[in-house]
C-alpha cells in the first residue's frame, strides 16, 4: 500500500505553495534534497511534498548556480495551489494560527 506523504509543517507548505503560485522559484543545493531557498527563505520541510506530489517540476537553469536544482510549478501544482490557498484564506484565523503554532 502507497502512503501519501506527510507534511510536516503545513504552515510552511501553505505558504511554498503561494511564493511558487506568484511565480516564484525554489532552489536546491543538496542532491539529497535537504535543503532548498524560496523567496529568499529556507524551506525546511515542503520542498519534500512538493516534489513527492508531484506539483513542483524541475527547470534548467543555465544561468543558475552551479550544481543548484531549480523547481517552480507544473499545472497540477498551480491548480492545487489555487485550491488550498482558497481554502486557507477562508479558515478562521485562529484556526490558522493554531496551524503555524502546530506545524
Amino acid at each position: 500500500m502507497h502512503a501519501d506523504p506527510i507534511i510536516p509543517d503545513r504552515g510552511e507548505f501553505i505558504d511554498a505553495l503561494r511564493a511558487l503560485g506568484r511565480g516564484r522559484v525554489m532552489v536546491g543545493f543538496d542532491d539529497r534534497g535537504g535543503r532548498c531557498i524560496l523567496d529568499g527563505v529556507i524551506v525546511y520541510t515542503a520542498h519534500r511534498p512538493l516534489l513527492q506530489y508531484g506539483l513542483v517540476d524541475e527547470f534548467p537553469n543555465p544561468e543558475g548556480f552551479s550544481g543548484a536544482r531549480y523547481y517552480r510549478l507544473n499545472r497540477r501544482g498551480r491548480e492545487f495551489a489555487e485550491k488550498a490557498w482558497s481554502t486557507w484564506r477562508h479558515r478562521p484565523l485562529l484556526e490558522r494560527l493554531a496551524v503555524r503554532l502546530a506545524g
